[in-house]
């Protein structure tokens, strides 16, 4: 390999270790309370239950954006109905639901538990920590 136009050879080990560090360098995986999400090596983003290893326990979009995009379709209060619409089904419409209660990314809250509902907020709020990860 060539870098500043030195040469440098690396074993066949090196370079496997090399290409497995750049591989977890490009992952990032954030736990939150109920819920995790994983930026993937593909470029994916992947919402899942926190400790959970199956994937009936996941959500995976194209992109982190692709998530962000079905959030600003949702309406400024919304349900597993709502969620629903989009296509996507069962369990997975209230894991995106605390997802976006508990990612700060996404200006909402969770606001009851039954049936499970978040609330859209302004930004103002974020910025000065009102938004709530758990329910009334």
């Amino acid at each position: 390999m060539d870098i500043d136009g030195e040469t440098f050879e690396l074993s066949r080990e090196t370079a496997t270790d090399l290409q497995d560090a750049v591989g977890d360098a490009l992952t990032e995986r954030r736990e939150f309370f109920r819920t995790a999400g994983t930026f993937r090596e593909d470029g994916s983003y992947e919402v899942s239950r926190r400790g959970a290893d199956s994937a009936g326990n996941a959500k995976v979009f194209q992109t982190f954006d692709a998530m962000a995009r079905l959030f600003d379709r949702l309406p400024a209060q919304f349900t597993a109905e709502d969620v629903g619409r989009t296509g996507i089904t069962g369990s997975r419409r209230h894991l995106l639901i605390r997802h976006f209660g508990e990612h700060p990314d996404f200006p909402c809250r969770i606001s009851s538990r039954n049936p499970l509902t978040a609330e859209k907020e302004d930004e103002v709020a974020v910025a000065t920590g009102t938004t709530e990860v758990g329910a009334d």
